[in-house]
C-alpha cells in the first residue's frame, strides 16, 4: 500500500459576521450582471398608473430545471412598486462592454428607459433590451421576503439569445469579464 503525505492546509480564521465583513466577503464573488425589466401597469380607482421598471441585478440564478424556475433578488428601490405587482419580467444577461447599460439601470432618480433608448416592447408589454447575451421572459410565480430583499421566482416562458460572447461580471465593486476563448490545449 502506498501512502501520500498531504500538504498542510492553511489555517482559516473564522470571525463573527457583521454587515461590513459580510459585504466585503461578497465582493470576492464574481456575479453575472443582469438587467430586469417589467412593463408599466395601468391604475384604477384604488391605484395610480405605474411606469415601466428596470433595475440592475447581480443576484440571478437558475433554481430548477423541472419545472424551469429562475430567481432574482431586489432590494428597496424605485422599481419596487411596479415589480411588486408585475405579472411578467424579462431578465437580460449583459455582455462585456455593456457596463453603461448596467450603470444606467443601477442609477436612481432617472428615467432609465429614456437614458437607454436601445429597447423595444416585447410580449406582455415587457421592455426588451437589445444586444444582451441572452434574455429570459418569465411569468412571476412567487415573491418571497428575505431580509432587506425580495426574491422573485419566475417561470421562463421564452428565451432569446444574442450573439455569443463574454458576460459582464461584477467583482470587487466593479465591472469585469471572463478571459475570453480558452486556449486549445489545457
Amino acid at each position: 500500500m502506498t501512502t501520500v503525505d498531504r500538504p498542510a492546509a492553511a489555517t482559516v480564521e473564522l470571525r463573527p459576521v457583521d454587515v461590513d465583513s459580510f459585504r466585503g466577503l461578497l465582493r470576492r464573488q464574481a456575479s453575472t450582471v443582469t438587467v430586469v425589466t417589467t412593463p408599466g401597469l395601468r391604475g384604477n380607482r384604488m391605484r395610480a398608473d405605474l411606469p415601466p421598471a428596470g433595475f440592475t441585478a447581480t443576484s440571478f440564478t437558475s433554481v430548477s430545471l423541472d419545472p424551469p424556475l429562475v430567481s432574482v433578488c431586489l432590494g428597496a428601490s424605485s422599481s419596487w412598486p411596479t415589480v411588486e405587482q408585475a405579472e411578467h419580467v424579462a431578465v437580460h444577461l449583459l455582455a462585456s462592454g455593456q457596463q453603461e447599460i448596467a450603470q444606467i439601470f443601477a442609477t436612481g432618480g432617472i428615467d432609465r428607459f429614456t437614458a437607454h433608448p436601445g429597447w423595444t416592447i416585447g410580449p406582455f408589454g415587457v421592455p426588451l433590451i437589445g444586444d444582451a447575451l441572452a434574455v429570459v421572459l418569465c411569468r412571476v410565480v412567487r415573491r418571497i421576503e428575505a431580509g432587506d430583499h425580495t426574491i422573485l421566482l419566475g417561470e421562463p416562458l421564452a428565451l432569446g439569445a444574442g450573439e455569443d460572447g463574454d458576460p459582464l461580471l461584477h467583482h470587487r465593486g466593479g465591472y469585469t469579464t471572463t478571459l475570453g476563448d480558452r486556449p486549445e490545449a489545457w
